[in-house]
């Protein structure tokens, strides 16, 4: 497939290529995305090239991986954002804000766009959110762009090799006034004595 852009109010969003690898780089230096990330750390200029020019273009190529740049009109890198397919109809998102750009609700309006397309032409039914627990930063972003938190599952993530417990929370097209490419039937709720 080939890699779509996308725009909001303030943003563009793109596929990353090697002119972004020093940009990448250089965000990926922050203690806190080392911290909260998956990412290798120390994040050397060679990790930056080969995922701006393999691991991003490969994942637009093969389906798997939807990788976008956020950038801000002027063409500065604010942030990263990627839809990973899990299961049919099922993708996660994944996401980082440079230092200088966090709090500004840009990362949360690039979150809500590439949902919105996820939803509307990629036929993706359920956006899921999973971070490390104490991960507030990135909570606060799921919460602000309307996900609903699920619970904490335990010992899901692997991050630098040490097992982590992470919260997930889901975003449904339903929840941006947008319908399911399959009908949904919810389970019933339990009833506040417990049966």
């Amino acid at each position: 497939m080939q890699p779509v852009t996308l725009t909001t109010d303030r943003l563009l969003l793109r596929a990353v290529g090697p002119r972004d690898a020093g940009a990448v780089y250089d965000a990926a230096q922050d203690p806190d995305i080392q911290r909260w990330t998956t990412i290798p750390s120390p994040y050397l200029r060679e990790h930056a090239e080969g995922f701006v020019g393999q691991l991003a273009p490969d994942g637009w190529a093969d389906g798997s991986l939807f990788t976008f740049g956020v950038f801000v009109p002027s063409g500065e890198l604010v942030g990263m954002l990627s839809l990973m397919m899990r299961s049919l109809g099922v993708a996660e998102v994944g996401f980082w804000a440079t230092k200088e750009h966090r709090g500004h609700g840009y990362i949360t309006e690039a979150v809500l766009a590439a949902s919105r397309w996820a939803f509307t032409d990629r036929g993706i039914d359920r956006v899921e959110w999973r971070a490390e627990v104490g991960n507030t930063g990135s909570r606060a972003v799921a919460e602000r762009a309307g996900f609903t938190l699920e619970g904490t599952l335990r010992s899901a993530l692997n991050n630098k090799g040490v097992r982590r417990d992470s919260w997930i929370a889901s975003l449904l097209p339903s929840d941006l006034g947008l319908p399911s490419t399959s009908p949904y039937l919810p389970g019933p709720t339990p009833s506040p004595s417990g049966g």
